[in-house]
């Protein structure tokens, strides 16, 4: 039985509406100035495409110092201006509650599932607070596959700048690819639509204590829903323009816990990625179209300058985790970078593909050491991301895209040493060798 984790609040709210056919959920801290664009475009989403359902908006505040609930509470739209085909048959709830327990994005999504699950929802779609590009149209796109379509899940698909969400780019999606053999382009991406039964099976889990409760519940709930065997898609949802930062700025804690969070399911779903060769396309809703997109500055002296400083350091740890070979090509490189200019700055897919595996790895063989593995894997994804800036400087949107693919195939290609490492077929050598087919996904006998 789940955990109730509701106020009393929270539940007085609930027996008083009595039921929802569509919960969407908005968590915050100190985001009054962006919030009440997020709820008005939530507001008209459910006025214009679910007239006929009972919807209601949630906000789950981490106990935010501005005027974040003021703002959720006083949202007015005016439906005239909306153009209604059909009248709203029911008016759409407002209710903003601060949630308990670690403070973080996944507490906030635990109390917006639990009212969920209590009003007994037919769906259940959770966006970001900080959105400036959000409309209408995006709740359409993740409610309406879950309530026509028959999906459970349904994954944001967007346009980004190149140098936004370098995380996902450069591990999230490539290594959740591989393993799970679902081409999920946004599987951290913040905005989601789920059924009931999906919400059920995360409420029913005992790790909402972990790093889930912050930065890993996206990449958790991507995950648990491809794993468990839920029918997934994605939805274009144009551009994702939010309160973004400089991939070299302090994002050591976002990456620590996302990491943390796939390497911890690696290990309890082990049965299901060690047997998925190669990967496949995962339906696509929405109509696609170019946009333009916000420039994003970064700082690639100091990215370098941080893997430098990591690869000196960090040698005592980075062994813990790294075969002799890895190590030696990374204290190879960090020689090379040290009179080179910094534009030459390369990492090879190759290595870095290889290094992020056995740091998996070694995260499920040493228990004890799993916090300092992660937190050391910092400077050397910072040295990553300087080299992806410098070979897609010149680059436009496509040929980024092209070149993550290549990446994406790169983890595809070595995943048989990573099965070696967890207990499968021995391989022999890390080599060259051709990736597997594109489209293709494959389950192989154990």
């Amino acid at each position: 039985m789940a955990q109730d984790i509701l106020s009393p609040e929270a539940r007085q709210a609930a027996e008083k509406l009595g039921r929802a056919d569509i919960v969407i959920g908005i968590p915050s801290y100190n985001n009054g100035r962006t919030i009440g664009h997020v709820v008005r475009a939530a507001q008209a989403g459910l006025n214009k495409y679910f007239p006929e359902f009972h919807g209601v908006i949630i906000n789950s505040d981490g106990g935010s110092k501005d005027d974040t609930r003021k703002q959720v509470l006083e949202a007015q739209l005016d439906p005239s201006q909306l153009l209604l085909v059909n009248t709203p048959l029911n008016p759409v709830h407002r209710l903003s509650f601060p949630y308990h327990g670690i403070p973080g994005k996944g507490s906030a999504f635990r109390m917006i599932f639990q009212m969920a699950r209590e009003l007994g929802a037919r769906a259940c779609a959770v966006v970001d607070s900080d959105l400036r590009s959000i409309t209408p149209e995006w709740f359409d796109l993740l409610l309406r596959p879950v309530l026509h379509r028959g999906y459970d899940f349904v994954a944001p698909y967007y346009h980004r700048h190149k140098y936004d969400g370098t995380i996902t780019n450069s591990i999230i999606y490539p290594l959740t690819r591989a393993l799970y053999g679902h081409r999920i382009r946004q599987p951290i991406g913040g905005d989601f639509g789920m059924s009931l039964p999906v919400v059920e099976t995360y409420l029913k889990r005992t790790d909402w204590e972990t790093d889930v409760a912050r930065y890993g519940i996206d990449i958790w709930m991507t995950t648990i829903a491809v794993a468990s065997g839920f029918r997934v898609c994605q939805s274009f949802l144009g551009a994702k323009l939010h309160d973004a930062k400089d991939p070299g700025a302090d994002l050591s804690a976002m990456l620590q816990q996302v990491v943390g969070s796939v390497f911890s399911l690696m290990i309890e779903f082990k049965h299901v990625w060690m047997h998925v060769q190669g990967s496949r396309d995962v339906e696509l809703f929405g109509f696609r179209y170019d946009v333009g997109l916000e420039p994003i500055d970064v700082n690639l002296d100091r990215m370098i300058q941080a893997f430098l400083r990591g690869e000196s350091d960090l040698r005592e740890i980075w062994s813990m985790a790294l075969t002799d070979r890895t190590l030696r090509d990374l204290a190879a490189l960090a020689r090379a970078a040290r009179t080179a200019p910094a534009a030459q700055f390369r990492i090879p897919d190759e290595l870095w593909v290889r290094a992020l595996l056995e740091f998996a790895s070694a995260y499920a063989e040493l228990p004890s050491a799993r916090s300092h593995l992660v937190r050391s894997l910092t400077p050397l994804y910072l040295g990553r991301v300087a080299s992806f800036v410098n070979e897609t400087r010149d680059m436009n949107a496509s040929e980024v895209e092209n070149r993550i693919e290549q990446l994406s195939l790169e983890f595809e290609r070595l995943k048989p040493f990573l099965v070696e490492r967890w207990g499968g077929p021995r391989v022999d050598e890390y080599s060259p060798q051709s990736a597997p087919a594109s489209g293709r996904i494959q389950e192989v006998s154990s």
